[in-house]
């Protein structure tokens, strides 16, 4: 048995908690649910514990909780949006898009987030004008607009 981390996401859905789930599990290689009751369902995502309740309609997720994906490539973002956003999922921009339960995702490329690490500000002032004009992140744009500011 996996030890328990200490601290978990905890995600409320009406009905839907161990569909919700399964769909998760389905994005990623190394997922599983781990338990699954009627009421409470618990499942890991590449190593990352949450638990999930059929807690009824009081309350609704929102964008002010989302998962952070630091995808690998552009594959694995167009992978990653195409399947969370299809049946009910919901673009939006920047490269975060709403999946058909409600829960918010930002799937960001690896190199952006080395891009904005190493870039001067001039760099990172172009990759962001690029990016507040895209829903899912173009990582080819942004990284040409990174590199029409490097330093000659």
């Amino acid at each position: 048995m996996a030890k328990i981390q200490k601290i978990r996401s905890f995600l409320w859905f009406d009905t839907q908690a161990k569909e919700a789930a399964e769909f998760y599990c389905s994005l990623f290689n190394n997922s599983t649910i781990t338990t699954a009751s009627p009421m409470v369902v618990e499942f890991e995502l590449e190593g990352t514990q949450f638990m999930a309740i059929n807690g009824g309609p009081q309350f609704k997720l929102n964008e002010s909780f989302s998962l952070f994906v630091s995808c690998k490539d552009q594959d694995e973002v167009d992978y990653l949006w195409q399947s969370i956003t299809q049946k009910g999922g919901e673009e939006s921009m920047c490269g975060w898009c709403k999946d058909r339960f409600g829960l918010s995702w930002q799937l960001v490329p690896e190199r952006f987030s080395e891009m904005m690490k190493t870039g001067t500000a001039d760099q990172n002032k172009a990759m962001f004008d690029a990016m507040f004009k895209m829903r899912k992140l173009d990582l080819p744009v942004l990284e040409a607009a990174w590199q029409s500011k490097k330093e000659q």
